[in-house]
């Protein structure tokens, strides 16, 4: 048998009020109540924790030592509640976000932030493969992914959908122009991203279907390293309309027989989607979404 927590709590409180009567009043119980569960706890131990006289009820040498634990014991127990109470309140905690495209989700992150500054929002970028990875693993509350995901785990939220988007160094010949084909990007030198990015598989993917060929003149690590090599005239690359951002060193082309678009859902895992944190985050997304 392990101790009884009611048991404690009832020679705690009469300990703490150096009286059964006083006891019952606080624990809302009737005194005979509060004394039978003293009374069990006495008896299974074979011990006394109270000298009991008609006035006074005091504690015995086993008594005060195990009063010491309780008041331990039920001062953990407020910490605990206390605790909990300021996750519930989002009074403290941590949010930890795992996103292909930080662009899409920091309107909200920031808007969170002012809400609750008491808690620690965390961002890591990745490409979706790897974003929806960290999700599976619990290193990630919430994912942000690059495409439209099918799985009975997850809770999805679609937050928009961009179309596909060509970018040029300003001094590339196409720099001029107001847009491009697929046609155009047949065998010319294209800047990559690494296997696992939605952006090259989806590339790919359109280029295909056109039957035209893809020609990497290299093969880079995310977005920054995409752009810089863009930049410097590596080649052509491509990203969603809504992620190439204001560089004055780059030019973007729509390309205008490209089906193609780039949706991003925002993702947590179904069975943490009752946790506090994360229903207030996603409610906080849908109240943007609909304003």
């Amino acid at each position: 048998m392990t101790i009884s927590h009611t048991q404690l709590k009832a020679f705690h409180a009469v300990a703490m009020n150096g009286s059964f009567t006083r006891a019952a009043e606080q624990l809302c119980l009737s005194q005979p109540a509060v004394s039978d569960q003293v009374r069990k706890l006495e008896d299974y131990y074979g011990v006394m924790v109270f000298y009991r006289d008609k006035r006074l009820v005091r504690l015995t040498e086993v008594g005060e030592r195990l009063f010491g634990l309780t008041q331990r014991l039920f001062d953990i127990s407020v910490d605990a509640h206390d605790m909990l109470t300021d996750y519930r309140t989002l009074s403290t905690g941590t949010l930890n976000l795992a996103v292909d495209a930080p662009v899409h989700v920091l309107p909200y992150v920031s808007r969170f932030c002012s809400r609750y500054p008491g808690i620690d929002v965390k961002i890591e970028t990745a490409n979706t493969d790897e974003v929806l990875q960290r999700l599976f693993s619990h290193q990630a509350d919430i994912a942000l992914l690059g495409r439209n995901i099918e799985d009975d785990r997850l809770m999805t939220l679609h937050l928009r959908s961009d179309p596909m988007l060509a970018f040029v160094a300003q001094d590339h010949p196409w720099a001029q122009r107001e847009s491009i084909c697929l046609a155009d990007l047949h065998d010319t030198p294209m800047v990559l991203r690494e296997q696992g990015s939605v952006t090259r598989l989806s590339l790919e993917e359109e280029m295909a279907a056109a039957g035209l060929h893809i020609r990497k003149a290299i093969e880079v690590e995310g977005r920054e390293a995409a752009r810089e090599a863009v930049a410097i005239g590596m080649g052509v690359g491509v990203v969603s309309a809504a992620e190439l951002g204001s560089d004055s060193r780059l030019r973007g082309l729509p390309i205008v027989d490209c089906q193609r678009h780039f949706t991003e859902t925002l993702v947590c895992l179904r069975a943490q989607s009752s946790r506090r944190i994360l229903t207030t985050f996603f409610d906080m997304v849908r109240e943007g979404l609909d304003g």
